[in-house]
């Protein structure tokens, strides 16, 4: 068996490393419990933050989970992996990254413990899947609906997603949450009976300057762009808009072509022609009735002149996707040659208008009847606290579409993974045989979710986890979870401590199966030769003392 083993080795190329069996599980588990703990400490309102500098010296200061996972460049696969579901729960519910590598990396920490007692890998991976079918039951009949027109649970939920970002201090998060709610249901679509939110309608820009109370909500669009021509008016009422995707300019021609000018006469009027197409072009839009311009390409200056004769505000080189938002935002079309330009075409705003804005020119779209697109213009303080509200207000976006989209949500503050973890439990020893161990180390690995909570808010872990277990065997406790503003533990519910389903049941999917693909890994072959400084982390490193 020996002589197979080392003739299957010398098959590989050199430098090549093999860590094979309990061995390769071990270190697996080992790596994914690491990065969890990285992470854990910044789970909830009073999770602590982190401070990440890239290779070009770049700072960033965040407690986002999938922001700390993405800059932190990880190189084993195994982290890779993790950061890979922090980049799917992102993209599914726009929240719930945190929860869902803490959570994973207890279920790999749970899960050494039963391979350590002999247990199949395969007998955990059931154990886990059976556990995870049933959380997705329970959290259909735990939770609780709301809709779109239910402001008031909205944007607690909205407030929930923004807690564990420091961002300000007071009613901050009230305001901003409003603001949050109030742009989604201005993009929110109704179709075949449900609401469908696109989270890019919502534009975000930012500026530092200014407090966080200073974000506004325009009801329009807002381009990052100054007007082209300083003859200009600078603010357009009423405004009829046109959206062009063509140059005002004189384009060359697609082949090398030479004009050859032998007298002064040919020239000046080979330059007039050149002018007099240029004032065709500006009078097509001006015969429309437009009085505001957004161009997709360049602007000539010959243009620009006749545009501000006509009193047309115009902005060149306006990105295609703030285009796209410009035509849902002001009921306009984008037409691709002049020729094709109608007043049908043209879109509509109550006011157009240039502002200075922390050294910046920007121009604003504003007062659209009812724009289907919206902006959120973000101002606080320094470029970090801006780039972290942004952060904050993009899950609570996420957050908040989520819970339109799916139409239900549960109690926070750890209450919902302790009921489950409570239920799971009962679930584990009606299921008997092998399995059960599994599922009831799935239903103590929930339980981390609580413990964090409690001992980033400086309670006893061990009292609160004790205090709330017996809440909720309790028909009435199953909203009972951590109050880390008090530190006590209180009725979620009262609290209005809401988060929503779609958020919860994607974290615990995403966490058990990651959980079950590094439990099916039981050899690693790396054909990258390492450097001769580092060595291959054995199974007792990684620490997994709690």
């Amino acid at each position: 068996m020996a002589r197979l083993e080392s003739q299957q080795s010398s098959a590989l190329p050199e430098g090549t490393t093999r860590i094979i069996g309990r061995d390769a599980q071990r270190t697996n588990i080992a790596i994914a419990y690491a990065i969890a703990s990285i992470v854990r400490t910044t789970l909830g309102p009073k999770g602590m933050d982190k401070m990440l500098v890239s290779d070009l010296g770049d700072i960033v200061i965040t407690n986002d989970g999938a922001t700390i996972l993405e800059e932190m460049n990880v190189e084993h696969p195994t982290a890779k992996i993790m950061v890979e579901i922090a980049k799917t729960q992102d993209k599914e519910v726009g929240d719930g990254t945190t929860t869902a590598v803490v959570i994973m990396g207890e279920l790999c920490k749970e899960a050494l413990k039963l391979l350590d007692q002999n247990l199949h890998p395969s007998t955990i991976i059931r154990g886990y899947t059976q556990a995870a079918a049933k959380c997705e039951e329970y959290l259909n009949t735990l939770s609780q609906k709301v809709s779109i027109e239910d402001s008031d649970s909205l944007e607690k939920i909205a407030q929930v997603s923004m807690g564990s970002k420091s961002i300000g201090v007071g009613n901050t998060k009230e305001y901003l949450a409003k603001l949050i709610v109030k742009a989604i249901k201005q993009v929110a679509e109704k179709k075949d009976g449900k609401y469908v939110i696109d989270e890019d309608l919502i534009k975000i820009e930012k500026k530092a300057g200014g407090e966080i109370k200073d974000t506004t909500l325009i009801q329009g669009v807002l381009i990052d762009k100054e007007v082209v021509h300083s003859g200009m008016p600078k603010e357009v009422k009423n405004a009829k808009i046109a959206l062009v995707d063509a140059a005002l300019e004189i384009e060359k021609t697609e082949m090398d072509a030479k004009i050859e000018i032998t007298s002064p006469e040919q020239m000046s009027s080979f330059l007039a022609q050149e002018e007099k197409m240029l004032k065709e072009m500006v009078e097509k839009i001006a015969n429309t009735g437009a009085t505001v311009l957004f161009c997709q390409k360049g602007i000539d200056d010959m243009a620009q002149h006749f545009l501000a004769k006509k009193k047309i505000l115009a902005v060149r080189r306006v990105k295609k996707s703030d285009m796209e938002k410009l035509a849902r935002a002001t009921g306009g079309r984008i037409v691709s040659t002049l020729d094709d330009l109608t007043e049908q075409d043209l879109g509509y705003a109550g006011l157009v208008y240039e502002k200075t804005i922390a050294g910046e020119k920007m121009v604003f779209v504003e007062n659209c009847k009812d724009p289907k697109s919206v902006t959120l213009f973000v101002r606080a303080s320094t470029e970090h606290v801006v780039a972290e509200t942004e952060r904050a207000i993009v899950d609570a976006i996420g957050a908040v579409s989520s819970s339109i989209e799916d139409g239900k949500f549960v109690t926070g503050g750890g209450s919902i993974e302790m009921e489950l973890s409570t239920r799971l439990k009962k679930y584990a020893a009606e299921v008997g045989g092998r399995e059960q161990l599994a599922i009831s180390a799935f239903a103590d690995s929930l339980e981390i979710i609580p413990r964090t909570l409690a001992e980033s808010a400086g309670m006893d872990a061990i009292d609160a986890l004790v205090e709330l277990r017996s809440k909720h065997q309790k028909e009435d406790g199953k909203y009972f979870g951590v109050n880390v503003f008090n530190g006590k533990i209180e009725d979620m519910h009262k609290l209005g401590i809401f988060e929503p389903t779609k958020v919860k049941r994607q974290a615990i999917a995403s966490a058990a199966e990651a959980a079950r693909m590094i439990l099916r890994i039981d050899d690693m072959i790396s054909s990258k030769p390492k450097p001769s400084s580092s060595k291959t982390p054995g199974p007792e490193e990684g620490g997994l003392e709690d």
